[in-house]
């Protein structure tokens, strides 16, 4: 039955202002590292004849679905 102060958790003001320091240098962090806008998913690297080329490269389209996009993509 000690004097907290009325927090009820036993932590003085220090307690709240480190773990609040921490959680902001934590955020931070993360977004210091994360992937920046240009790699965003709205924003292709390649050009679309670039993408065809390589889902054909890849096997995902077969020779005439390639051949009518690139068609298609050509006009």
């Amino acid at each position: 039955m000690g004097t907290d102060g009325g927090w009820g958790f036993g932590m003085g003001i220090g307690m709240w202002v480190f773990w609040i320091l921490l959680i902001v240098i934590i955020v931070a962090l993360v977004k210091m590292v994360g992937p920046g806008p240009e790699s965003s998913p709205g924003r292709p690297d390649k050009s679309p004849m670039e993408i065809l080329k390589t889902r054909y490269a890849r096997g995902e389209i077969d020779e005439e679905e390639f051949n009518r996009r690139r068609h298609e993509l050509e006009k």
